[in-house]
Order: C-alpha cells, then structure tokens, then sequence
C-alpha cells in the first residue's frame, strides 16, 4: 500500500489521520498501514487473501500505550505486520458494539480480557485467535508479537482451512452465548442471593469486592443501598460506608484535584491505574449522593461536589458537552502528574504544614509504595489518608474542623504547583451515553443538595447533546468532536440519555 503524506507536516501517515477518534490519530503516523473499521480493510484483505489484525483499545489507555510503543511503532514489527496482515484500529468507546463482540471471543478463548485487546480474523470477519497484550519479544514464557505473527503467517499458508475451519467453529459458538432466552421470573430470592453473593466477595478490612485489582464498582453500592432500604438489613449499609470511606482515604482518589482513578492495583485502595474516566465519575458521584441521603453523614455529600468540582473544572466543554477521559501517563510515564516525592513537597510547603501531611498522608524519603514489577522504593509518594483526621486533630490539640480547613489550604498550595506539571493527555471527544449519564449524577446532586450550578450543567449538557448529536429524525448519534458528530446511535446512547432526561424533569419539572 502507498503510504499517505500528511501535507502539513511532511510526515508519511496511514489512512487513520482522517479519523476523529483521538485513540485512531495517535496511530495515524506509525509504520503499521493501520484501516478503521469500514468495507475498504476487509475488501483489500479478500483481494490479497490477508488475515485480518484487529486492535481494539482507547486513548487513555496505559497497556495500549506501553504495546503501541514497543511494536506498533517499530519499523521491524511493522513491516511484518503489512506483510502478513490488513491491519484495523478500532476505538472501543466510539464502537462499543464491535468491541463487544471481540471481547466475548476472547473471553471465550482465553478466560479473560482487557485492551489492548488483539484478534485475528479472517478477511470475512470471524475470529480464529484473541489475547490482550502482547510484548514486543517472547519472554517469560510469554509469546511475543514478532513470534505470534510469524506462527499466523505460516498457517496461513500451509493450514489456511484449519484457521478457517475453526473461525467458523467460534463464531458458532458465539451466535450460541448470544442468543436470547427468557430469564427466570423475577423474585425477592434474587435479591437475597445477590446480597449474599456480595457479602462473601466483601473485604471487611479494606472495603470494595475481592481482592486485587480493585474496581469501585458503583453499581454494587446502588444494589446494597436498595437492598438496606427495603429490608432495614444494616450490614448491607455497613458494607456501603466501608467501602466509600476507603475509597476516599485511599490514593485511587485525587485528594489534590479531585475525581476518583479508574481502579487500585492493590487491595487497599493505594496505589490507581491512574486514568480517570467520565462514566466512573458520574457513577460513583451517584453511590455518594445517595450514601449522603441514607445516612445524613455530610462527608458523602462533600465527596460528591468534590467530583462534580473536577468536571465542570476539567472535564466540560464551552458547549456544555462532557470529555471522555483523561489519561494515565504523562510524559511517558503513568502517574507522574500526581505523585510527590518528599523533596517537592518540603519545596512547596512550609516546615509545619509539611510534617502535618507527613503525618497524615504516610509521606517518606523512599515513597510510599513500592514497583509492583521489583517490589523496590519509587521515591514518589501517592497522597491517601493513612491516619484518621480525627485522631490526629486529638494529638495536636485542633478541632476537627480547624484541621481540615488546614487541609484545605495545603491541598490548594499543592494543586496550583501541581497545576504547572505536564498535564496528562485529555480525550476530548463527547459520547451521548457517558454524558447521560452525567447529566442524570447531576440532575439527582440538584435534586438532593439543592445548589442551582448542578441544575445549570445538567441542562446546558441535555441542549448540547440535542442540538449537536440528535439527527433531524430525532435518532441519535454516538459521538462529537471537533463539530463533527456521527456514529449512529447505539442502545447505551438511549438508556442514558432517557435517564439523564428523566433526573432532569424530576429536579426541574420541566416539560421541555
């Protein structure tokens, strides 16, 4: 294939770099002859019978970072990905029904799944092999992509109908999961099982399900604050405040700038993937603000608006729109835009403010935590709380509320220097369902906490997604950036942008 020429900057890119998609441009100038997803990949593949390589990920994703930079940028690689293959580049939050798919199949094959999430198929779209990452090079018992690629060319030119034979043997099997069947009559047992199901998964230590790594899982809380209320079961509640504490104390939270990391790598909540995404925030923002109505604690309430203080701060466009996500790294590094060492700290802190958060937030000269790969120091710190505010108020003779608005002024020194850093990547394109799901987080803060800049977001979000991404027909589009919208509806963008629209009547009893 002719490599393209982006007249611009002189650079020889593939046909990505018409794309919208920001998890597509960031791979529109590798080596790799990189398709979207469209008729003209799977043509070409029946034309010069080629396998497909399908790779499916998102902008901030870490892993598909970590895989883009060992092989997709590596002439070597690449050329023998060209050679081999028609290569597709899927963005999973723009094509979540394609994503969906793929995923079930490796799922299916594999036991497990995750992005970068890598498939062949056959130049008619069924798939004969999955996995997730691959290194670069076999290691550790691990195969590497140069290896993979060249055991798939082989078999494709001496066991071509085994690989067919067993693509079509897959994709039978996949018709068979997905094929709808009536569930079992809806009862009060289901709810009971449920119940009992979380209770043996809690961690009664560190709160949150299992054990590592460790999702917040909202809509856990929002099953178990039902279940407490229609049964008055207090260990279901208990179970809610364990785990939305922790959250809070922990480092998967942004105690700086605020807003809740994607997951913890560890089971106490300390050290994130430190990617933020808009749905985590919506969602979690929803299990405060009902925590809040519960149990009248005002502690839940203030985690909400912190959430809310990060989206509208960082993550709202002048249109009223809401971006995706912002990534893990920065500066080829994941986290560095939020960890301390000891030295940054004491340079921006004066010596009493410096040994109170020492205190508080575990701060030492090795940092905190340690290489999950090495088990050594990092000599960077993540902020969490380590020790409770209320003893340590006790110890140095404050009240509680003397010390957090202390607290308060040190977090304000440490966002304004930490405001100066690279900030990580921001992918800016606005989807319909993750947006209705905000707007229903925030229409519901309105509805409990009453303060009118909630209300305000909300409605300005609805009058952007109407306005740019419903169709003349009233059918929805998917995604918008840089005023473009398309991307036909999918059944998410309709189920969250209805709830969005029925919190929003319910704040405002507004007809419109």
């Amino acid at each position: 294939m002719q490599k393209e020429i982006d007249s611009t900057n002189k650079k020889s890119v593939n046909k990505l770099i018409n794309e919208k998609s920001p998890y597509l441009l960031q791979h529109a100038e590798n080596p790799v002859e990189w398709y979207p997803w469209g008729d003209d990949a799977f043509q070409k593949a029946k034309q010069e019978d080629k396998p497909i390589f399908l790779s499916i990920g998102y902008s901030t994703c870490h892993w598909c970072h970590v895989m883009a930079h060992e092989s997709f940028e590596d002439e070597k690689v690449a050329n023998l990905m060209n050679d081999t293959f028609i290569s597709i580049k899927v963005d999973r939050e723009e094509r979540p029904d394609i994503d969906d798919v793929y995923m079930t199949v490796c799922q299916m094959l594999t036991g497990s799944g995750g992005w970068p999430l890598t498939i062949f198929l056959t130049p008619d779209k069924k798939p004969f092999f999955a996995g997730t990452y691959f290194p670069k090079e076999t290691r550790f018992g691990r195969i590497g992509l140069i290896d993979l690629i060249k055991q798939i060319k082989n078999f494709w030119k001496t066991k071509k109908e085994e690989l067919i034979d067993s693509a079509e043997q897959i994709t039978m099997n996949l018709q068979n999961i997905s094929s709808e069947s009536p569930g079992n009559p809806f009862n009060k047992n289901i709810l009971v099982k449920t119940f009992n199901e979380l209770s043996l998964q809690f961690d009664s230590i560190n709160g949150g399900f299992g054990n590592r790594p460790k999702f917040p899982i909202p809509h856990n809380i929002l099953f178990l604050l039902r279940f407490w209320k229609r049964t008055d079961k207090k260990e279901a509640l208990e179970m809610v405040e364990k785990t939305l504490q922790s959250i809070r104390q922990g480092g998967v939270y942004d105690h700086v700038g605020y807003g809740i990391h994607r997951y913890s790598t560890d089971s106490k909540w300390l050290v994130p993937h430190f990617e933020k995404m808009l749905y985590d925030q919506a969602l979690i923002a929803m299990a405060y603000l009902e925590t809040y109505q519960a149990t009248k604690r005002l502690e839940y309430a203030e985690v909400a608006r912190e959430i809310f203080t990060y989206i509208l701060r960082d993550m709202t466009s002048s249109e009223g729109g809401f971006y995706s996500a912002e990534d893990a790294d920065s500066e080829g590094e994941e986290g560095k835009f939020y960890v301390w060492t000891k030295k940054d700290l004491e340079k921006n802190l004066n010596k009493e403010e410096f040994e109170l958060i020492s205190n508080i937030y575990e701060i030492k000269e090795a940092g905190n935590y340690l290489e999950e790969s090495t088990g050594k120091s990092t000599g960077n710190n993540i902020i969490h709380h380590a020790n409770s505010i209320s003893n340590i108020a006790k110890e140095i003779n404050l009240t509680e509320k003397e010390l957090e608005d202390t607290i308060e002024i040190i977090r304000q020194k440490l966002f304004q220097e930490r405001d100066k850093r690279i900030r990580p990547y921001k992918d800016d394109k606005i989807l319909t369902d993750w947006n209705g799901l905000m707007i229903a987080a925030l229409a519901k803060a309105f509805q409990i906490l009453q303060e009118p800049i909630y209300l305000e977001a909300a409605r300005k979000a609805i009058d952007f997604i109407l306005k740019h991404l419903q169709k003349d027909n009233g059918r929805l589009l998917h995604r918008y950036r840089e005023n473009n919208a398309e991307i036909e509806g999918l059944l998410t963008d309709y189920a969250f942008l209805i709830w969005g629209l029925i919190e929003l009547y319910e704040a405002s009893f507004d007809t419109k």
